[in-house]
């Protein structure tokens, strides 16, 4: 049989079950996937100085591997609920019903940035990725303040590349998340709402209901082992950061970051969800699902 991949997802509990041996201990047969997106920087035409608006996320990715996080093979991955909830209810994968995870986030901007409050940022640019965590918790978040017509949302790319850009004054906000939230802080950009978001974990077809069981027990553990002595693991964070900002940051002041909540995602949560997405227009169509086909238990 051929190993359980776990795509990581830039936090410490699949870094600490690899470490203290916790997935071993479940007997899973795995191996962690290496991450190639930190080191995509920020796409800007050399032209005009035009940041480049890219229309594909993290749904795109589920969609081109159904259920896989894009075209390399993930047994296990992890986004934003919103985005795994609408894969699961199109069946491009299973979502997992039994924990959830919640990422600090924020939209952020230079420390000197005359955007003081939420209302500022009525009609400014704010750089999301494409139906991906960014896009929908800005808009959560930003709907307590001002109108939608005044929400002003950029299409970027990945999370690292809206680091760049607002780091590097090419727009004046970013929906930041997780680590390049705990980077962007570190690096003084100043929070102006808080964003923090659900995300939720997919498995695609031909994934066994018990090695999902081993990854998430294994899990657990680590948690418990997180919370207890954070300090012991926030080294992880530095393989995690691209180079170009890794000598530019000490880790060791960050706080644990994601969370791990082994609490059900239950039907009534996936219908309310479906209905915020597509009250939106975010997706052209919404799909008719089956919870208990779309949730493994």
């Amino acid at each position: 049989m051929s190993k359980f991949v776990i795509q990581p997802h830039g936090r410490l509990q699949e870094m600490i079950a690899h470490e203290k041996g916790y997935f071993s201990d479940e007997g899973l047969d795995y191996e962690i996937s290496e991450s190639k997106y930190a080191q995509r920087a920020k796409e800007v035409d050399p032209s005009t100085g035009e940041v480049k608006e890219i229309k594909s996320g993290a749904y795109q990715s589920y969609e081109k591997g159904q259920g896989n996080k894009g075209e390399e093979r993930s047994d296990i991955s992890c986004a934003c609920h919103w985005t795994v909830n609408n894969a699961a209810a199109n069946e491009l994968g299973t979502m997992v019903g039994q924990a959830y995870v919640m990422s600090p986030g924020a939209i952020m901007v230079p420390q000197d940035s005359p955007i003081k409050t939420p209302e500022d940022l009525a009609g400014t640019e704010i750089a999301v990725g494409y139906q991906s965590g960014s896009h929908y918790s800005t808009i959560q978040a930003m709907e307590t303040f001002l109108d939608p017509g005044d929400i002003n949302i950029k299409f970027v790319g990945l999370p690292w590349q809206r680091v760049d850009l607002v780091n590097d004054g090419d727009l004046p906000a970013a929906s930041l998340w997780g680590l390049t939230y705990l980077v962007g802080e570190q690096m003084g950009l100043r929070k102006v709402v808080d964003c923090s978001f659900m995300m939720t974990f997919m498995f695609p077809d031909g994934v066994g209901q018990d090695d999902i069981t081993k990854y998430f027990n294994a899990l657990k553990r680590a948690q418990t082992e997180l919370d207890l002595r954070p300090e012991l693991y926030l080294h992880h964070y530095n393989d995690m950061i691209p180079e170009r900002y890794r000598d530019k940051i000490d880790v060791r002041i960050f706080n644990a970051g994601e969370r791990i909540v082994f609490l059900p995602y239950t039907q009534e949560v996936f219908d309310r969800t479906q209905s915020w997405i597509h009250e939106r227009g975010i997706f052209d169509e919404k799909p008719e699902y089956d919870y208990s086909l779309s949730v493994s238990s």
